[in-house]
């Protein structure tokens, strides 16, 4: 706290522990403050409090000393508006990574002066992916300096060489000052950047510790001014927490031009990139990978992938067709009906929302007359990945009335179709496109809303049967 005396009406005193003073004038230059900010979402308090009243999560709050200076900046230029119609778009805007998957989910390439966040579980491979992706950026003649805040260079190497990275225009760069990283950025003036992670970077003008949430979003401030000044594509790695969320403040996702996130089970070989935010293309598009040895290979035909072991002749099984983005991809559903001993139910979803499968089964109860009051039933998308469409309440239907019934479902028969609460089949969008992938897959019975025939042209390969009802489709799907 800054006392000011007066000393008479000529001459100011300001006492200060923390700066120095304005002399002429007799003001402070900067003012400080401690504030306790919550380590989840970046909500600020003057006293400590065990629950945070944004994200409710206990125990999260950390004192940090906050500086508020002056801005002296003056403008120097004043820039003129343009006519959007003015603007010229070329193909030099966008880089081509050579990975279709990540193209596809960065809406076509990297976009010049782009910031782009990628996170995922620890050991998922985030590091995995924007070293190769370095690698086809660097042999296309691009300039590109790794960042690396938690490795040294060997360790670095050695991954390189693992990975079979050996473009001359890969630079490495082991330093957690972001001064110093603006300082190398603006000298080197690179294509693209790589900050692994943006937890190990720290400003000296922040006094909090490294990881932060004033560290962190202080760094991703400056990192987006150097990007977009400069017109270079910055890439940086984020931690999720136990929660699946970035670590850290939520403001981050909200700063940043794209956000990735690398979902799947580390103990798993696929992997799948999802944009949740894209300001240059779709957030719906996924990419699918497969870890080896030799890194991340690019899976084109992620039906197959998601088949693979499929049981023959089981009750509890279907396969259903999901749209992510532009793609189709045939699923399966899985779900076990069992006796329970206790007076209350139990109710498992795993891959899809809980509350969805809570709602079929009352679909089921009140216009198929299952009850499933008594029963313990869970429900679980195979291969882990994580569905949200509609169109899978059909298959959730069927895959729980197999189960229930101990009926198998025919082998070759694939489902999709929205659910409503009277029971009855609404259509879904792009239905041709799933019929194709289907019959690709060498499926011969699709059982669709009846809704989605009429324009539909016929497809040789596998017979289209339209049903309006719960109770049509369950007729038709059992063997």
């Amino acid at each position: 706290m800054c006392f000011y005396i007066n000393h008479l009406k000529t001459r100011k005193v300001c006492l200060c522990t923390h700066f120095q003073v304005e002399k002429e004038r007799g003001l402070c230059m900067a003012k400080s403050k401690n504030v306790h900010v919550c380590q989840e979402c970046g909500y600020e308090s003057p006293k400590w409090m065990g629950q945070c009243p944004a994200c409710r999560k206990w125990n999260s709050f950390v004192e940090e000393l906050q500086v508020k200076t002056k801005n002296t900046a003056s403008i120097s230029e004043k820039t003129a508006p343009m006519k959007i119609n003015n603007i010229k778009i070329t193909e030099e805007d966008k880089i081509k990574t050579g990975i279709e998957e990540l193209d596809r989910v960065l809406g076509g390439g990297i976009v010049l002066g782009s910031l782009t966040l990628v996170g995922g579980d620890p050991g998922i491979g985030k590091s995995t992916l924007v070293l190769q992706m370095c690698e086809t950026i660097g042999q296309k003649g691009y300039e590109v300096i790794y960042i690396s805040g938690e490795e040294s260079a060997i360790q670095l190497k050695m991954r390189a060489d693992r990975l079979n990275v050996t473009t001359e225009n890969l630079s490495i760069l082991i330093e957690t000052s972001l001064e110093n990283i603006e300082a190398v950025v603006k000298n080197k003036s690179p294509n693209v950047v790589i900050i692994d992670s943006i937890q190990t970077i720290f400003s000296e003008q922040v006094s909090s510790a490294p990881g932060s949430v004033s560290q962190v979003r202080e760094a991703t401030s400056i990192l987006m001014r150097i990007a977009k000044r400069l017109g270079v594509s910055i890439f940086i790695v984020g931690h999720v927490t136990k929660e699946g969320a970035i670590a850290g403040p939520r403001v981050l996702e909200h700063m940043v031009d794209t956000v990735l996130y690398f979902e799947g089970d580390r103990h798993a070989t696929y992997r799948i990139l999802r944009g949740v935010k894209n300001r240059y293309g779709s957030t719906n598009e996924i990419g699918v990978f497969e870890m080896k040895d030799k890194g991340l290979v690019q899976v084109k035909n992620p039906s197959e992938l998601m088949l693979t072991g499929r049981p023959q002749k089981a009750a509890g099984s279907v396969v259903t067709c999901s749209i992510e983005g532009t793609r189709p991809m045939l699923i399966e559903v899985q779900a076990l009906v069992c006796q329970t001993s206790f007076g209350m139910p139990r109710r498992t979803a795993t891959g899809t929302d809980y509350n969805r499968v809570v709602l079929l089964m009352a679909v089921l109860e009140k216009k198929v007359g299952m009850e499933l009051a008594t029963y313990d039933s869970y429900v679980n998308i195979a291969g882990g990945i994580k569905i949200n469409e509609p169109s899978l309440d059909l298959g959730i239907i069927c895959a729980i009335a197999s189960s229930f019934k101990n009926i198998p479902i025919n082998f070759k028969t694939v489902v999709f179709g929205e659910v409503g609460l009277t029971g009855e089949i609404r259509a879904v969008s792009m239905a041709e496109q799933r019929l194709l992938e289907a019959v690709k897959m060498g499926f011969e019975i699709c059982i669709m809303p009846k809704a989605n025939m009429k324009g539909i042209k016929k497809i040789e390969g596998i017979k289209i049967i339209g049903v309006e009802t719960v109770s049509e489709a369950l007729s038709n799907v059992f063997y």
